[in-house]
């Protein structure tokens, strides 16, 4: 075996912890931080990650990385929330991918030992949580972004589809 085939080798991921938050059913969960705006939510670290947490609470946001554990089967064409034309699956944020991982830039407003008490939370209540990364503008920023296809919808519309249900604050 190569270094080329090895990189076709199953990877598993352990959980780090749970993401709580006040959505339970998908179709009523906001797409994007964006249209969550203001929902509190919570990432639970197991304890055995608690020193890798620290230093954290400097940050005014960190970006989850997550498990879309209830995601229905793999789709390689879907018709994006926003839109009603079919797009290619990486073209999109859909939960749908051959390998079902999300993210979700969010505010933390608190950290209270393994606890990360969030703001603006997208995420499916009891979804397993892969990762913690700071938010750094610096190095996550850009300016001139071009964004395909969703350049051409109106905000009104991305607001309206977007928050899919309303706002559940809790």
């Amino acid at each position: 075996m190569d270094d080329r085939d090895e990189a076709f080798e199953p990877v598993t991921y352990r959980p780090i912890g749970v993401i709580r938050s006040p959505y339970t059913v998908p179709s009523e969960t906001p797409i994007q931080p964006v249209y969550a705006e203001g929902t509190k939510g919570r990432a639970e670290v197991l304890p055995e990650f608690a020193d890798g947490l620290r230093d954290l609470e400097g940050f005014s946001h960190v970006v989850l990385i997550y498990h879309f554990h209830r995601a229905a089967g793999v789709r390689l064409l879907v018709k994006p929330f926003l839109e009603d034309v079919e797009r290619g699956v990486f073209a999109t944020r859909a939960p749908c991918r051959p390998n079902p991982i999300g993210f979700s830039v969010v505010r933390l407003v608190r950290r209270d030992g393994t606890v990360l008490h969030l703001a603006d939370v997208d995420v499916l209540d009891g979804t397993p949580l892969l990762d913690v990364k700071p938010y750094i503008a610096r190095f996550d920023h850009r300016e001139d972004v071009r964004s395909g296809w969703q350049d051409g919808i109106d905000e009104k519309t991305a607001r309206t589809r977007g928050r899919r249900a309303p706002r559940q604050d809790g």
